[in-house]
């Protein structure tokens, strides 16, 4: 199958062969082949609510039943409308009805935040594809316009004015992906474009099958394509540098990142990702190898240890395909220590044991750990936070990951040659954080506006109800109960919670959203597969619903046998009728009796 050509907006019918006219905001069916990409036909399909799968924009949780995303035809092209400033008029819009000139301005609206035009299409097969865009400014004033290409690489970031055109080519790698919370691979071989800014219009998109080298990717939640909230802001969305490198380097040249969240080395290949990487190595091709974040939880994947000896096995195997590897220190934290405020260095032992291996095999290495941490060093841990995503201080924002990217690049340019002409590094460190630098917040109407399965449906497939329930267990069900959005990223608050674990996006989410008691975590071990108490199980539920109802307390003279900090808990379960007299409260609780108890509560 060859190409494909796309000409948006109201444009005389004088087109190519083979170019298809979108005249209208025609929305992405599998049977289409091609079409935008908005909440509705997202809810409508079930591949379209998998970020790997598609431009990596995913709507806040409670603007997933809204259709926020509003499309415009105007004659330069189709633009996303709807924005703050935006100019309605003559418009023929996706999802509105007339003109939304005297709408009250939204929160997110005041704070810049934008929605992105996403476009895709089927190619029908995987491999590399050069994807030419044409946009065109729509504002007398300049206003900044992002493009990102395949799973939120970046490909351009620049401004536009009125009548101003412009071209950008990206080439981008398509094949199959393992997404969270999946065991198994799911193929791709759909392009997608998304654009960021209302001053803009996409005109044209042209995609063509290229045959070129490809530099592969391997590694954790600091270099994967990670997934963005919209109404998007970069300073409050979750960005690995893997999926900024694309914005360094020319045409010629695609990048494929198979890293994920809390991957090791030896998860990486356990789970089934080197697989895909490695079945699709070709000589020619690069690797990049970033790992040490999850590996120093595991006792057998020290640094001079099981992580050297895997890395080492990497190695050995790329070459065999004639590819060439490249290893890379893993990326400093933001961390540091509370008693002198010195900083903390958590994966220096990770760094020198790259380094080493790198000498000893020779094998280019870029020491990405010795630029982040003199950057943080240099700003400080307040000014660093604004490079983090926020309350973070492992996983980069889109600035941080930006930056990263360009040390990344500089270090491609500085230590190979055969990629160095690929490689560009003007705009390196241009991307200045904002002050959007902070989580959306739920707007007051929209608490509670989504409603799960009714209670007694809630956990009506739960296996094993006999058996007592586990820390790790309870979670899940108390988050999927009170509506909190969980999350595949984890920030290494445990010692004996380790990232790529099925419940570790469970623990993040419960703690930054305070439904941890911090007596239940001493020696900042959470102890996932002990089985919870009843009072314990009571605190974390109460912590969560007191944050989303008020509550009241009742008289329970058995409180005072629970542990203290569950005390109230207690007594604000006894107040909803959750508990009664007969009440084992430091007793082990049953998984069926736990689901009854919390289902009572889903919201």
């Amino acid at each position: 199958m060859g190409g494909k050509r796309f000409l948006f907006g109201k444009t005389p019918a004088e087109v190519g062969n083979g170019t298809v006219l979108v005249a209208e905001p025609v929305l992405y069916t599998p049977e289409r082949g091609w079409g935008f990409v908005t909440e509705e036909n997202r809810r409508e399909q079930e591949l379209l609510q998998l970020p790997e799968l598609n431009s990596g924009f995913e709507p806040v949780w409670w603007y997933q039943d809204e259709d926020i995303t509003k499309i415009e035809v105007v004659q330069e092209g189709c633009r996303i409308t709807d924005c703050a400033g935006a100019d309605n008029s003559g418009s023929d819009c996706a999802g509105a009805a007339g003109s939304d000139a005297d709408r009250p301005e939204r929160e997110w609206e005041r704070e810049g935040r934008r929605i992105p035009l996403q476009f895709k299409a089927d190619m029908g097969k995987e491999g590399n594809w050069r994807v030419q865009v044409i946009l065109t400014g729509l504002s007398e004033e300049e206003q900044e316009v992002l493009l990102f290409l395949g799973r939120r690489h970046l490909a351009w970031k620049g401004t536009l004015k009125r009548g101003e055109r412009r071209t950008v080519e990206g080439d981008i790698n398509v094949c199959e992906i393992i997404p969270r919370g999946k065991t198994e691979g799911y193929p791709d071989t759909t392009v997608d474009v998304a654009l960021i800014g209302c001053g803009a219009a996409l005109t044209e998109v042209g995609i063509e099958p290229l045959a070129c080298p490809t530099v592969y990717i391997a590694g954790d939640s600091t270099v994967t394509d990670q997934s963005a909230d919209y109404p998007y802001a970069p300073g409050a969305s979750y960005c690995g540098w893997g999926q900024m490198l694309s914005a360094y380097l020319d045409c010629g040249i695609t990048v494929s990142n198979h890293a994920h969240s809390g991957l090791t080395t030896e998860s990486f290949r356990e789970e089934g990702h080197y697989a895909i990487l490695y079945q699709r190595l070709k000589a020619g091709d690069h690797v990049l190898l970033q790992f040490g974040h999850n590996d120093q939880k595991l006792d057998h994947l020290k640094a001079e240890e099981g992580y050297r000896d895997n890395l080492d096995r990497y190695l050995s195997e790329i070459r065999e395909k004639g590819a060439f590897p490249i290893l890379v220190t893993p990326i400093a934290r933001n961390t540091w220590k509370g008693l002198d405020g010195s900083y903390n260095d958590l994966l220096k032992g990770y760094a020198e044991a790259v380094k080493r291996l790198g000498r000893e095999r020779n094998v280019p290495v870029i020491d990405l750990h010795a630029a982040s941490k003199a950057f943080v060093l240099e700003k400080g841990l307040e000014k660093a936070k604004s490079w983090f995503f926020p309350h973070d201080f492992t996983h980069s924002d889109d600035y941080g990951a930006y930056l990263a990217a360009g040390w990344v690049a500089r270090g491609l340019k500085k230590e190979l040659t055969g990629l160095a002409a690929f490689v560009r590094t003007e705009g390196f460190g241009g991307w200045k954080p904002g002050n959007d630098c902070h989580v959306l917040e739920i707007p007051e109407g929209m608490k509670g506006k989504t409603a799960p399965s009714a209670p007694e449906e809630l956990f009506s497939d739960l296996e094993r109800p006999e058996d007592p329930l586990t820390r790790a267990e309870a979670l899940p069900m108390i988050i999927q109960a009170l509506k909190f959005f969980p999350t595949n990223v984890y920030n290494d608050m445990f010692d004996d919670v380790i990232g790529h674990e099925w419940y570790a996006g469970a623990v993040e989410c419960a703690w930054q959203n305070g439904l941890i008691p911090p007596e239940m975590t001493e020696e900042r071990k959470f102890r996932p597969d002990k089985e919870i108490t009843l009072a314990e199980l009571l605190a974390m539920l109460m912590n969560g619903f007191r944050g989303r109802m008020d509550t009241r307390e009742a008289e329970f003279p058995a409180a005072d046998q629970a542990p203290a900090f569950a005390r109230r808990a207690v007594r604000e379960s006894a107040a909803l009728g959750l508990i009664d007299e007969k009440a084992g409260l430091n007793s082990p609780v049953k998984r069926g009796d736990a689901a009854r108890l919390i289902g009572r509560l889903a919201l």
